[in-house]
Order: structure tokens, then C-alpha cells, then sequence
């Protein structure tokens, strides 16, 4: 079961800090700690993880491993249109091809976490 933070900050030297430090827990105590997606920004996150792209990640959570023709179909939209956001999904890691070219969701679990505050 593998699990996935997505996170919202501008700060990549944390992240990478903050990976580098579940890299060595990880590798000392041999258990599985999360994956992790950073966005910088709103923006960029709500640009790439449109309301029809997290339709398909949600479709595709424990669904296990289909074609992009049978995905369209669950959630009843054109296939090219379902193809094109299939591709971004891809780049993000969100989804992942199998070995016999099907694609699937490997979440059982995403968490999003980012915070808002006043403005300095």
C-alpha cells in the first residue's frame, strides 16, 4: 500500500531536506515512509490537478490496472480528452503504465497539505 503527501510550498530546499530525511529513516530502519509530490504554489497546483483530473485519480484509486478506453468510459468523458490528462498525470506520478501498457492509480492513499496566512 503506498502512500502519497502532496504539498504546497515554495520552499524547495525544505522539501528536499524533508525528503532527504524520510530517505534515511527509511534506509535505517527498512520500513516505507510515503512518497511525496511538492507544487510551489497554488497556482501551479491547481493548474496541473484540474476538478477532471482528480475525477480520474479518484476513479482510478484501488481500481487496479485498466486502459485509458475503459477509464474514459467510467467517467464518461471523450478518450482523447481522457488520453491528454492521462499524460499529465503520468509526468506527476500520480498515475503509472504497468508492465502490459494499462495504467493505474498506486495510491491507496494522497493526502494534500498546504497552509494560507496573512499576507506580510
Amino acid at each position: 500500500m503506498r502512500n502519497l503527501t502532496i504539498t504546497l510550498t515554495p520552499d524547495w530546499r525544505g522539501v528536499m531536506d524533508s525528503a532527504a530525511e524520510k530517505f534515511g529513516k527509511a534506509w535505517n530502519t527498512g520500513s516505507y515512509q510515503g512518497e511525496q509530490l511538492n507544487f510551489e504554489s497554488p497556482a501551479q497546483f491547481f493548474g496541473m490537478l484540474s476538478e477532471r483530473r482528480w475525477e480520474i485519480v479518484r476513479t482510478m484509486q484501488g481500481a487496479g490496472p485498466m486502459s485509458i478506453r475503459e477509464l474514459a468510459r467510467r467517467v464518461e468523458r471523450d478518450v482523447k480528452r481522457v488520453h491528454e490528462d492521462v499524460g499529465a498525470l503520468l509526468e506527476l506520478g500520480l498515475i503509472e503504465k504497468t508492465a502490459d501498457a494499462r495504467i493505474e492509480c498506486p495510491f491507496a492513499h494522497i493526502h494534500v497539505d498546504f497552509h494560507m496566512r496573512v499576507a506580510a
